[in-house]
């Protein structure tokens, strides 16, 4: 980059909707990485989605421009356009092998071999009513060689690539692209959540050794794994942090708000660590009276789902394919992720190395919030909530030209803006913080 640019995101999720925006400032003559500020962090519940799929297109919209303009008045730009997270049960993927001989009689390959041989790799990889969202060249073979990753100016006779094709339904990606345009918003791009959440907690060392991360959203589990750095694997599992507070509804005979705000106050699931005769107190369902009742109870409830949704990761894992997929273990992110006992649980079921990935820039959007809003007591930050938003800027950074959105250049009154999102916050977790 030569000069200052912004980048605009937003995570689009079945619980939330999150617009941060950056600047990006050239980097430093020492340094090869440019210096990114969070400007600004829109934050807003989602509604007229189910599992990641919009299900009103009226009611997307306004959730996502409520969040943009969030942001819009933090940051003192507005946002013109963006790139966009992705994603839902329809999602789906396939691993494809092409191969095309080199043209050109001196044999060098050349950026039009490299988009031919991507091409061929994308025949028959979709239906009538599906839409390729990703090829992702994992890795090229020339003449039999493999592991090279960028094979122009190479010499050879046959150019190979191995590539991760993700792909979805027409008509829940073109609703989805409705809702954010009349949000009054332009995509740049459309990025697959787990591939975005990949770049903002993974490190190179577990993506080299293989790896393997589930971020756990509100109504679906987005995988992603890595072998060899390579992507071997994605997939979505239709659950999510929502199925564990519809149990604990249905458990308790209380409404869906009243069963988050529990779920988040004192939720955990180490059950024997929980006294016999704690008690937690809850609306009922009509929310005219109040009762009493058993923690132990609520944490069983957790922890029957939170078990079957590890049993469900443990399977992709599996499904990778090849011995010994993850070494380098698990990791998890996204909001029910923090639940208590989470990490210790996953690594009991799937007898894998696990750990709790917290974003790139967690602590610059952090001080943009008003404290943790996942966990009991103030012991976890709000990380993990943002990994998808997080790393849909690094795709960014990675993956255009400019390196940025499109913002103009009007500044905003933001002098009352930190109030007002720190109000948003509290009103979505229903009074958590009081």
């Amino acid at each position: 980059m030569n000069r200052k640019g912004c980048i605009s995101v937003i995570d689009v999720g079945t619980k939330k909707i999150c617009a941060l925006i950056a600047e990006i400032s050239p980097a430093p003559q020492e340094s090869f990485y440019d210096e990114v500020d969070i400007l600004g962090v829109g934050f807003h519940s989602s509604e007229g989605l189910k599992k990641g799929i919009v299900v009103d297109l009226e009611k997307s919209a306004e959730s996502i421009r409520s969040a943009v303009e969030e942001a819009e008045e933090m940051a003192g730009v507005e946002i013109e356009s963006a790139f966009v997270g992705i994603a839902g049960s329809h999602i789906e993927s396939v691993n494809k092998r092409s191969s095309v001989e080199v043209s050109g009689r001196d044999e060098e390959i050349k950026n039009s071999d490299i988009e031919r041989v991507i091409e061929k790799a994308k025949e028959g990889a979709v239906g009538e009513k599906e839409r390729i969202i990703h090829t992702l060249p994992g890795e090229y073979i020339v003449d039999g060689t493999a592991g090279i990753k960028h094979p122009q100016g190479m010499s050879g006779f046959q150019l190979e690539v191995d590539a991760h094709i993700v792909k979805g339904s027409v008509g829940s990606i073109k609703n989805l692209i409705k809702s954010v345009n009349q949000a009054g918003v332009d995509i740049e791009e459309l990025v697959l959540d787990q591939l975005a959440s990949s770049k903002a907690v993974l490190n190179g060392d577990e993506r080299n050794l293989g790896v393997a991360l589930a971020d756990i959203g509100g109504g679906t589990t987005d995988f992603i794994a890595f072998v060899g750095d390579k992507i071997a694997y994605t997939s979505v599992l239709p659950v999510g942090g929502d199925h564990v507070s519809n149990d604990i509804s249905v458990g308790l005979k209380i409404s869906g708000s009243e069963a988050e705000k529990i779920k988040i106050q004192h939720g955990s699931v180490n059950v024997d660590e929980i006294e016999e005769d704690s008690r937690v107190e809850v609306r009922s369902a009509s929310g005219s009276e109040t009762m009493q009742v058993s923690r132990r109870y609520l944490c069983q409830i957790i922890r029957y789902r939170m078990e079957e949704l590890f049993d469900l990761i443990g399977k992709e894992i599996d499904n990778i394919g090849v011995d010994n997929p993850a070494p380098a273990g698990l990791v998890l992110t996204g909001g029910a992720s923090l639940l208590s006992g989470s990490r210790e649980l996953a690594s009991q079921v799937t007898d894998l190395p696990t750990r709790i990935g917290e974003p790139v820039w967690a602590d610059k959007i952090s001080e943009l919030n008003s404290g943790p809003i996942y966990g009991q007591n103030g012991d976890y930050s709000c990380g993990p909530i943002y990994s998808t938003s997080a790393g849909l800027i690094k795709y960014a950074l990675e993956h255009t030209s400019a390196g940025r959105s499109r913002v103009s250049g009007t500044k905003k009154d933001s002098s009352k803006t930190v109030e007002k999102f720190f109000s948003r916050v509290k009103k979505f977790f229903g009074g958590f913080f009081e």
